[in-house]
C-alpha cells in the first residue's frame, strides 16, 4: 500500500508487478536471476480522483501506454527487493506531484509607477543609441 496523502493511498492489488532479467554489469548474476522490476500501474482504472488522473497522465509522458498504463522499469540495484522498492518509490514521487493542485494564475497590473520608471529607462537608452550614430568621428 502506497500513502499519497492523508486522503488518498493506492493498494498494491492496483500495481502489477513483473521481474525481468536485467542487462548490463553483474557476470553470471545477470543471466540467472531476474532482477529487474516493470512495474505497470493503471492509470484509468485506479481510484485516484479525475483531476489526478489527468496530472498524472501528463507528468508520465513517455512512461505512460496507449491504453492508459503508467510503466516504471528499475533495474538500478542487483536484487530484486531493491530494485522493488526503487520503483515503489519512483511511482509515489510522480503520485505526490499528481497530487498538488497547480495555483490558479491570477491576473495582474503593473503599478503607474513601475510603468513610468519602465518607459524612463526606455526613453533613457533610446537617447543614448541615437547619439552613437551622430557625428561620423572616427569613421575612416
Amino acid at each position: 500500500m502506497l500513502r499519497v496523502t492523508d486522503a488518498i493511498v493506492v493498494h498494491d492489488r492496483e500495481l502489477e508487478e513483473q521481474f525481468v532479467r536485467a542487462s548490463g554489469p553483474g557476470g553470471q548474476n545477470v543471466n540467472k536471476v531476474t532482477t529487474a522490476v516493470e512495474l505497470r500501474f493503471d492509470i484509468g482504472r485506479s481510484s485516484l480522483p479525475a483531476d489526478m488522473k489527468e496530472r498524472l497522465t501528463k507528468l508520465g509522458g513517455k512512461r505512460v501506454t496507449a491504453g492508459g498504463v503508467l510503466l516504471i522499469d528499475s533495474r538500478e540495484h542487483r536484487t530484486q527487493s531493491q530494485n522493488r522498492e526503487a520503483a515503489r518509490a519512483r511511482l509515489l514521487v510522480l503520485l505526490q506531484q499528481a497530487a498538488r493542485r497547480p495555483k490558479t494564475r491570477r491576473a495582474t497590473r503593473p503599478r503607474a509607477g513601475a510603468r513610468e520608471k519602465r518607459l524612463a529607462s526606455k526613453k533613457m537608452r533610446s537617447a543614448v543609441k541615437a547619439q552613437r550614430g551622430r557625428g561620423g568621428q572616427g569613421e575612416d
